[in-house]
């Protein structure tokens, strides 16, 4: 499969594009390295990217930003980071992707946990999620020729609890490698509307 994999340089995205390049080609994309650069938060950057790199087989995004502060201090502005990011950057790789995307080829999205197990902060992220939910149940149930469109949940890494740890308290972190495997599932499965929670179920 043709793979075009935006967020490649994060930390799951490493390791995710070291996976499937073992069985996969893969267009590696993110903000400023990689095969192809893309802003997200710019749909003329998102159709510029199609166009150059043509034709593929499933589309990976482990990309997008949400900004994290009391609800008392949020500004519109700040709110829309995650909106015009984590949310509409994903719906348009999909919207715009589709003329490129072959038959039988995936959407394989990335949210988290906070719109179903809320933190301090973070309105805007589960404000973002439960929307990325939405539109994949509902994507999924219009797309033609057998193509599928997924989303993976992962709670907090091991490798990022240094840094996000004091926002999840009492929350177990997973391993990178628990996460890229519902990825892996996403992409050579042939599941269709599904959300993979990683490391957190909806009855906490």
């Amino acid at each position: 499969m043709r793979i075009i994999h935006v967020g490649a340089s994060g930390v799951i995205g490493k390791a995710l594009s070291a996976e499937l390049s073992k069985r996969h080609e893969v267009v590696r994309v993110s903000r400023s390295n990689g095969d192809f650069q893309v802003d997200i938060d710019v749909h003329s950057s998102i159709s510029q990217m199609f166009s150059r790199i043509g034709e593929f087989d499933a589309l990976i995004c482990t990309a997008g930003m949400v900004h994290f502060a009391q609800l008392s201090d949020f500004t519109v502005e700040e709110y829309a980071i995650g909106l015009n990011s984590k949310l509409m950057g994903q719906v348009d790789l999909v919207r715009l992707g589709l003329r490129c995307l072959r038959r039988e080829g995936s959407f394989t999205l990335t949210s988290g946990p906070t719109n179903d197990d809320p933190i301090a902060l973070g309105t805007s992220s589960a404000m973002v999620n439960g929307a990325l939910e939405g539109f994949v149940r509902s994507a999924a149930i219009e797309l033609r020729e057998d193509r599928r469109i997924n989303l993976v949940s992962p709670t907090m890494l091991e490798a990022s609890a240094a840094l996000y740890g004091p926002y999840f308290t009492g929350v177990k972190a997973v391993a990178t490698s628990e996460v890229v495997l519902a990825y892996v599932k996403s992409v050579e499965g042939r599941q269709t509307g599904c959300v993979y929670r990683i490391g957190w179920t909806r009855d906490r």
